[in-house]
């Protein structure tokens, strides 16, 4: 008896489980994004632009969440000494989940020299998925306090976002109450309605792809078993 019937039976449940890999959407993506700031600074109206990187690690159901800024975006009239300029910024939040996380980071290491662009440390919060599903990270309203003052520059044009995570909720729930501070000193704000979490069509198209391709692989393990027990007697 010809072999070539298990071998093609084998070869299409590998073909059909294929797609259960193929429509398996990226858990994450990052992109440095131009934002233009208008800034309100003790000496004045300002503008700037600065590329921004947002960063997420995933670490126990969680995310730490880091936003860097390629270029300064607001000056002082006078030099700023070690530790004088404290900076801190929202990012807000888009797709399966809402509301802003806050995010901090050190003082300046280095003295600042007057009339020059003030470089920001980079600053991070913690996240955690309140919602399934995926999650859109964009530059909100950057914070300055330094020498008693307080500058604040907020993002103009509507700025895309700067990352995108595909989270989960972890242990099944549903929402968590919003405007706690998170594990890692960042705050996270939430406006939304509480809804559980949602899978969508695509998990449901996985799930059963590769349900399919199970099946039909145990299924082609047992005639080609057959055949061979055929050739045998």
């Amino acid at each position: 008896m010809s072999y070539r019937k298990p071998t093609a039976v084998l070869a299409t449940a590998a073909a059909l489980a294929g797609p259960a890999v193929w429509m398996a959407a990226p858990a994450a993506s990052a992109q440095v994004v131009d934002v233009d700031y208008a800034c309100k600074t003790p000496i004045g109206d300002k503008s700037a632009v600065s590329p921004i990187d947002i960063k997420g690690v995933e670490s126990g159901g969680t995310y730490r969440i880091t936003m860097s800024w390629q270029k300064g975006v607001s000056s002082s009239p006078v030099e700023l000494g070690k530790g004088a300029m404290k900076p801190s910024a929202t990012i807000r939040l888009g797709g399966a989940d809402n509301g802003t996380l806050n995010v901090t980071g050190p003082a300046n290491q280095e003295a600042v020299p007057a009339d020059t662009p003030i470089k920001i440390s980079d600053l991070s919060g913690t996240y955690t998925p309140k919602r399934t599903g995926k999650v859109t990270f964009t530059a909100g309203v950057l914070t300055i306090k330094a020498l008693g003052t307080t500058t604040t520059c907020t993002p103009t044009k509507s700025p895309p976002p700067s990352l995108t995570l595909d989270v989960t909720v972890q242990g099944g729930g549903g929402t968590q109450p919003g405007g706690g501070t998170q594990p890692g000193g960042g705050t996270q704000d939430d406006s939304g309605s509480g809804a559980l979490p949602q899978t969508g069509p695509e998990d449901s198209a996985i799930a059963l792809a590769t349900l399919g391709g199970t099946v039909l692989l145990a299924g082609a393990a047992g005639t080609l078993w057959l055949t061979r027990r055929d050739q045998t007697r």
